[in-house]
């Protein structure tokens, strides 16, 4: 397919920074793929000196692919194409030693995150969630925006700032005694790093010769930093992104970062790719209209060539079961008449609760679904537990795994206990678990709390060495009999019925382990550190594998469903309160639910319904919401807004049934003709 001129442009120009505003649907990643391609082909640019960034695994692995359409293997050896959080993590690794860091440190992910602060937090929160969550979001936010503990002090403006502020604290010095990271500091220890080292600076801006962001609206403030940094006096970048876009500002994502360019890089080109190829052009200019009630700093008015399109549906249920037989109804019906796949209808919601009763008026139906954003059977915490015990028993230097565990069941070796054990492992180089048996861990730990690690070391190191020497099968059995992890369940899941399917997962596990390790007609027995390996290795797979293409309907957030496209889509609950979220009423923050809406209505290609209740249960109460102000900013001649047909009479009826039947013999008759 050829480029079209803003296309064109954008991929030609190269000589100093450039921003795309691209538009939904206008070809964006094909400007950034043909951009490397002819970087690499006609600009004398090495694959090794150039970078594309992007925000998932997913639209990393989907623009690589795209680029190797284009280059051959020996073109393309060395190019990166990653999310800004992987690039953050290789410089990590490659600076380890100027940071101070034992090279294999551990990666704390969101869950390891929570339970390390519930832990630090105990006698200050006393477990509150809400209280949790604030201060996680707190602590995220601080990182994102480059303060530090010292920072967050001094700007500190009351007490529950002071005590989150203290709480950071003692968390990050929880995380260096652990020789750990965690999400958000896969890009503030970088951006940190290149500011304050010119020599590092320098050798990342040499490797970097040439970045290209994608999303570009959807940067923070330490992103934007880390790429200011990376592109430094050169200024050889491209930037891609769409303001109307941007639906991230409660994890921190700054559109102004676009305004902030010019500002920053005077000399910046603006290309605007405003051709949509996705959408009929009733569905953009309902669109456009829409989100021109926001304010816009860069104008821009996206239009298709398309066909006009049939006109935007509102439906008006009774309540929230009645919103979900309709649409499985409508859906139904739809198929039946189109002859369309499954796979070709979504429906998109503002709240993942939402999904409920959709999943199961399909499920009644027989209609095959994925809700996308589901948990995987290795990220429930239950599977992440026993997985860590085994990675323990078969690599005593992963400290991750031994983090996660010491203290699950408890055994009271709790945060105080393992900052000393940590800070006494980072002196001697050597991993937590190896420390946790040195004989000089009695100078910095005694009493209880030293026999209680030293106990847990011996039962790890009797049970590996029993799982290597005797019977794995019976090792494993008595290992997870003895840890009391059932018990464990039953104490801390919120229902006997959840420690009851948590330990359903359990056993699932511990079955497909017994099978490897005995083996079978097909596949030899396999030892227990095979075992592992297998299966961490089918956990990042299972993380890291592209949507099946199983001809399902779709059912996400509207968050989530950015950067797809389906032909159908339905919008459900568009109600006052649903979209726009009360809180964003609340907190007059209206524009970012209107961009919300914007993208869910450049999902669809073809046609779009909306549906909306007349009551709904809230918090155990009935109310009556308002239909969507958005539905009311939309153009009225392109919405067909269902009102009950009256009643029709006996002639009427006649009627409209010698209609229907003279419709069918006439393309009956075209058929045969």
């Amino acid at each position: 397919m050829k480029l079209n001129p803003g296309q064109n442009e954008a991929v030609h120009y190269i000589s100093g920074p450039c921003l795309v505003l691209a538009g939904a649907g206008s070809g964006k990643t094909r400007v950034i793929t043909n951009k490397i391609a002819h970087l690499i082909q006609n600009c004398q640019y090495s694959a090794r000196n150039i970078a594309a960034l992007t925000f998932t695994n997913k639209a990393a692995k989907e623009m690589k692919e795209r680029v190797l359409q284009s280059l051959n293997k020996q073109e393309a050896k060395g190019l990166t194409v990653s999310t800004f959080h992987t690039l953050g993590l290789n410089i990590i690794k490659k600076e380890i030693k100027i940071l101070g860091y034992k090279p294999n440190f551990t990666l704390l992910d969101d869950q390891d995150t929570s339970a390390l602060l519930k832990e630090l937090t105990e006698k200050e929160l006393d477990g509150d969630k809400d209280m949790l969550g604030s201060l996680k979001t707190a602590i995220s936010n601080w990182k994102n925006d480059l303060i530090l503990p010292p920072e967050a002090m001094q700007h500190a403006q009351d007490g529950q700032e002071r005590l989150f502020a203290q709480c950071y604290e003692n968390y990050q010095r929880n995380l260096r005694a652990y020789n750990a990271f965690d999400f958000d500091d896969l890009i503030l220890t970088p951006t940190l790093l290149l500011q304050s080292n010119q020599e590092v600076l320098e050798r990342w801006q040499n490797k970097i010769r040439y970045l290209l962001v994608d999303e570009y609206q959807d940067t923070n403030t330490s992103q934007y930093l880390l790429v200011k940094l990376l592109v430094g006096m050169r200024s050889r970048f491209t930037v891609v992104g769409d303001d109307d876009q941007s639906i991230y500002s409660w994890r921190g994502a700054k559109p102004q970062n676009l305004v902030l360019l010019k500002t920053d890089f005077p000399g910046l080109k603006l290309i605007k790719l405003e051709q949509n190829y996705r959408s009929s052009q009733r569905i953009l200019k309902s669109a456009n209209i829409l989100i021109a009630n926001n304010p816009h700093v860069y104008e821009k008015r996206l239009f298709s060539e398309l066909a006009y399109g049939l006109p935007l549906k509102v439906l008006s249920t009774k309540d929230e079961d009645n919103e979900a037989e309709r649409v499985t109804a409508e859906l139904i019906s739809h198929r039946f008449q189109n002859r369309t796949n499954y796979g070709d209808y979504a429906i998109l919601y503002r709240g993942n609760f939402q999904s409920r009763v959709f999943e199961k008026s399909l499920m009644t139906n027989r209609i095959p679904y994925k809700i996308s954003g589901g948990q995987s059977f290795f990220a429930r915490s239950e599977i992440k537990d026993i997985m860590a015990y085994l990675r323990l028993l078969v690599n005593p230097d992963d400290d991750n795994a031994f983090l996660r565990i010491v203290n699950v069941p408890r055994r009271e070796i709790g945060p105080a206990t393992l900052e000393k054990v940590g800070t006494y492992a980072n002196e001697l180089h050597i991993s937590m678990f190896a420390a946790s048996h040195e004989p000089g861990l009695a100078a910095h730990l005694s009493g209880q709390r030293l026999e209680n690690v030293l106990k847990f070391g011996r039962w790890i190191v009797e049970t590996a060495d029993n799982a290597q020497r005797g019977d794995p099968v019976a090792t494993i059995r008595d290992f997870v009999r003895q840890m009391n992890y059932e018990d464990w369940l039953y104490e801390s899941s919120p229902s006997p019925k959840a420690a009851e399917m948590r330990m359903k997962n359990v056993s699932q596990l511990f079955k497909w382990i017994t099978e490897m390790l005995a083996g079978n007609d097909d596949n030899d027995p396999m030892t227990l550190p095979e075992v592992v390996s297998k299966l961490t290795l089918r956990d990042m797979m299972e993380r890291n594998e592209e949507e099946e293409e199983a001809d399902q309907v779709q059912l996400m957030t509207l968050h989530s469903s950015k950067g797809l496209e389906f032909p159908y889509v339905y919008m459900v609950g568009m109600e006052e309160g649903f979209l726009p979220h009360a809180m964003s009423i609340e907190e007059d923050n209206v524009d970012e639910e209107r961009r919300l809406a914007y993208v869910g209505i450049t999902r669809a290609q073809r046609e779009l319904t909306f549906t909306l209740t007349k009551e709904r249960r809230q918090y155990g109460e009935v109310v009556r919401p308002e239909p969507s102000r958005f539905l009311y900013e939309l153009p009225q001649d392109d919405l067909e807004w269902e009102v009950k047909k009256k009643v029709q009479s006996k002639e009427e009826k006649q009627q409209s049934g010698f209609k229907g039947v003279a419709g069918l013999r006439e393309m009956l008759a075209k058929k045969k003709g």
